[in-house]
């Protein structure tokens, strides 16, 4: 109490200007109409200002609720769409296996329809993931193609995805021949554009002309005879005038590819061990 009464002692003469001053307002604008109506608008004006300020403040803190909830809701239908996506996915595997008609040259062959999650054109080495694993019988060094060509040859298994080797890599060589010939090379790729790769070793008597056709030879466990790989765009001599080198126009749109088959050929372990003892005789 002693502390209020020091304190009011001190500040008396502004207590006391301040008392004069409001009692000079009240009888200032009690008194004057006009002096009374420029205060009232003014207090108006005043508390409209406050008012939307208070509002802005309270929309403000109500929008971090608001924006919370929304991206919980956001969560749930992101949620829905991978669900719908992964059922769709699912649907069409199933009925990618109906659809697709078996070629004639896959007699001999079991294949899966997978879907294609990761793919690379750009690099030097090129790989292909599928959503296909050892859980649906995917084996290394399967064959994978598409409703267009050649594809690759799985490399790497996991229990529920595999990995490919795209014919996009130069570590990849397959077996081609011109269609209608008995002759044979190793295609690969030159790493120059993902629409053409090289026939090598096509010797020089074989006949053969820009246009004609680039299948598979057969001369492995992986590929059946036949399969489409693409059409000769052009061709030269090889240091060995003996041999051509012929450039392939592939078949296969590396840069559009959803779904593919992934061939196993039954009588593959059998000719592989057949194969295997011959060179070991």
């Amino acid at each position: 109490m002693r502390n209020l009464i020091d304190f009011l002692w001190r500040h008396i003469s502004w207590i006391v200007f301040a008392f004069y001053v409001a009692i000079s307002c009240v009888l200032l604008f009690d008194r004057n109409p006009y002096q009374r109506s420029v205060y009232f608008s003014s207090a108006n004006r005043a508390a409209v200002v406050v008012y939307d300020l208070q509002s802005e403040v309270t929309s403000y803190l109500g929008l971090r609720k608001a924006n919370r909830d929304l991206q919980l809701r956001n969560g749930e239908l992101e949620m829905e769409v991978i669900n719908l996506k992964a059922q769709l996915n699912s649907y069409r595997s199933a009925a990618g296996a109906d659809t697709i008609p078996a070629d004639s040259v896959l007699h001999d062959y079991d294949f899966v329809v997978a879907r294609v999650i990761n793919n690379s054109v750009a690099q030097i080495n090129n790989y292909i993931t599928i959503d296909k694993g050892r859980a649906e019988g995917i084996e290394p060094e399967m064959g994978v193609v598409d409703q267009n060509g050649v594809v690759g040859i799985i490399n790497v298994v996991g229990e529920h995805h595999a990995v490919a080797i795209s014919v996009l890599n130069p570590k990849l060589r397959l077996s081609c021949k011109v269609k209608g010939s008995d002759y044979f090379g190793s295609l690969v790729w030159d790493a120059v554009s993902p629409r053409y790769a090289v026939l090598e070793e096509m010797p020089r008597h074989v006949e053969f002309a820009a246009g004609d056709t680039i299948v598979t030879s057969g001369y492995s466990s992986v590929f059946p005879e036949g399969l489409m790989v693409g059409i000769i765009s052009d061709y030269k001599k090889q240091h060995d005038d003996n041999f051509y080198a012929l450039r392939v126009e592939l078949s296969t749109d590396f840069s559009g590819l959803g779904y593919v088959r992934v061939i196993s050929n039954r009588m593959k372990e059998e000719q592989d061990k057949l194969e295997k003892e011959a060179r070991y005789e």
